[in-house]
């Protein structure tokens, strides 16, 4: 065992007893009492020394035997500890490959705050990479989605879509100008590649071809995420897929609500409900469907496309980290100009097949 503690947590003394780790408040941890000799032993926990090194400087220091494997334990109990060495195998196998392990170095800090045990940041991103994501939508803010699961270290990311790359799906972090007239798929698929850290793990390389993780839907219509067709996510429902829906439509951003199959609503139960509440919905739908096909380029400010894109991908890394993100059930939405993020609560429907709990 190496251990370290964890460096993504700045230090900082409250007194001259009180160390705090961290300076936001979701992950910050005071320890105290802390005399000065056991201060200066936590700069070398550092990951350079083994423990019996770290006992001989302990007790170089003047500090009693035991101290180093107390104040060990100590941190490990905080969640204040890593340890170079742990992870297992598939942690051993992003170690050996250096660009990756710098790339993704950023990410593991992230990780190491989430996963508090020692190696857990590591373990995160060996999963990641062992992860199978689907993205339905290569436009302003389906790429960029893409991009960002690809360059946080998820092994393999899909994009689906049809026709050709338009000038108006050019965005940063997504597809570039050079890509205008190619193959929407194709396209896509360059930018996940340029985006991921290091070489893309091959089929049956890391455990096997890993089944389907998570499929965000980011239509380059943003009709089809306000308003998802049921007939296209049965099929995930059936087979237990998770899905994430995002978009943007007539200058209001949206993230959710993420579908947790049997769990939370899914598609049918927000088309079910919607109409409850208003019985001429299904014929203005059938309108709007019709005038954005006509009109394939709506409203879709790049600064809101890029959030939406951005806050869509953080919550499907944390579903993938093994957390359930606030867009579980329910729908977060901004509009231009005042851009109020808002969470509003997607209920299931009692009488939607998809198996859902209803309301209490």
């Amino acid at each position: 065992m190496y251990p370290k503690v964890k460096p993504a947590l700045a230090r900082a003394w409250r007194d001259l007893q009180t160390v705090q780790f961290g300076v936001t408040p979701a992950h910050a941890v005071v320890l105290g009492p802390v005399d000065t000799a056991t201060g200066a032993l936590l700069d070398r926990i550092d990951g350079t020394r083994g423990m019996e090194l770290l006992r001989a400087e302990a007790s170089g220091m003047g500090l009693p035997d035991g101290r180093a494997d107390a104040v060990v334990r100590w941190l490990a109990g905080a969640g204040l500890l890593d340890d170079a060495t742990a992870g297992g195998p598939r942690a051993q196998a992003v170690r050996g490959q250096p660009g990756t392990a710098e790339r993704l170095e950023p990410d593991l800090g992230s990780l190491s705050l989430v996963h508090r045990e020692p190696g857990g940041g590591l373990r995160g991103i060996a999963a990641r990479r062992a992860t199978k994501v689907r993205v339905r939508g290569s436009g302003r803010v389906g790429t960029v989605i893409a991009a960002v699961l690809a360059g946080a270290g998820v092994g393999r990311v899909e994009v689906l879509d049809g026709g050709r790359v338009e000038p108006a799906d050019v965005a940063p972090g997504g597809l570039g100008p050079e890509a205008v007239g190619r193959m929407r798929a194709e396209a896509a698929a360059g930018a996940v590649r340029e985006s991921a850290p290091g070489r893309t793990p091959r089929a049956g390389e890391e455990g096997g071809e890993p089944g389907l993780a998570l499929v965000v839907v980011a239509p380059r219509d943003g009709l089809d995420a306000w308003a998802p067709d049921p007939g296209l996510a049965c099929d995930w429902v059936a087979a237990g897929v998770p899905h994430l829906y995002a978009g943007v439509l007539e200058g209001t951003g949206l993230v959710g609500p993420l579908v947790l199959p049997g769990t939370t609503a899914c598609a049918g139960c927000m088309e079910r409900e919607r109409v409850d509440r208003d019985p001429a919905w299904p014929r203005m739908l059938v309108q709007w469907r019709s005038s954005h096909r006509r009109r394939p380029n709506a409203a879709c400010d790049l600064g809101l496309s890029t959030a939406v894109a951005g806050l869509a991908a953080a919550h499907a890394l944390s579903f993938l980290d093994g957390q359930v993100p606030a867009s579980a059930g329910a729908r977060w939405e901004a509009a231009l100009p005042a851009l109020h993020w808002e969470r509003s609560p997607v209920p299931t429907h009692p009488e939607c097949p998809c198996g859902a709990p209803g309301e209490p």
